[in-house]
């Protein structure tokens, strides 16, 4: 594994885990209006308010061991997942003859797809990671079933094996896929859009565009992926027999 690797890989998992200190409290908000029936909730600035004078501040940190001890393995994943797609794209490119230097100016199909991989890949870690948070996020505050993250998996595990833990895996997957191929579309032709007006290199693009591009492609993955999200988190907080108050059979219903 070279320098650049092992940087681009720590950097990652340092800025994944400033992610999910800074986004927990707003993911407890956003995944509270999500589950709960119609008409709990008048808005987010209600709910947050609710949660705090019910529950308490630490409540917004609900869950967060276990998306920060994964973090380090989705950011490995998604890295390897995407570097591996675009090094087959590239490799294709200069087969053909396109692509500019060593065929890595990927086209826009070309960076979807990569995306999608590199989505698919880490869904396999974000999927139970997600499920348990969810898990603790939503318990009762006064009689709660899981005294963590290890508890939960514990006791989710004996009762209903592994398929309870990666329940609402599926709809997981597609949320993954499709967020992670419309954000590497979107950042990469930013990116490459500068680089061809300024006829600079990636390096030589400033960390505030970068940021910035980041960004737009934040807000353009939460466009595509909130009707999936919002799916996901019915499942992940459904029962999971009929004897358990399950009330959906699949992410169709």
């Amino acid at each position: 594994m070279s320098t650049n690797t092992i940087k681009d890989l720590t950097a990652g998992t340092a800025g994944g885990i400033a992610q999910v200190l800074v986004g927990q409290p707003f993911d407890i908000v956003k995944v509270r209006m999500q589950t709960s029936p119609k008409g709990t909730y008048k808005g987010m600035l209600h709910c947050a308010a609710g949660i705090l004078k019910n529950e308490g501040p630490l409540a917004f940190y609900k869950g967060t061991l276990t998306p920060l001890l994964g973090i380090g393995v989705c950011v490995s994943i998604q890295f390897g997942a995407l570097e591996y797609a675009k090094r087959v794209f590239a490799a294709q490119n200069v087969a053909d003859g396109r692509g500019g230097e060593g065929g890595k100016m990927l086209s826009g199909s070309q960076l979807f797809v990569a995306g999608v991989g590199a989505g698919l890949a880490n869904g396999f870690v974000s999927g139970p990671v997600e499920h348990i948070r969810i898990r603790l996020q939503t318990q009762s505050n006064t009689n709660p079933m899981y005294a963590g993250p290890f508890d939960a998996i514990k006791k989710i595990a004996s009762r209903h094996g592994i398929a309870g833990i990666y329940k609402g895996q599926c709809v997981t997957f597609l949320r993954e896929a499709t967020g992670y191929g419309m954000y590497f579309l979107v950042y990469e032709k930013l990116v490459q859009r500068e680089m061809t007006m300024k006829g600079i290199r990636r390096e030589q693009i400033s960390p505030v565009n970068a940021i910035l591009y980041g960004a737009a492609a934040g807000y353009a993955l939460w466009a595509v992926i909130y009707p999936i999200d919002m799916v996901k988190s019915r499942m992940q907080t459904d029962g999971f027999t009929p004897s358990t108050g399950q009330k959906y059979a699949s992410a169709r219903d």
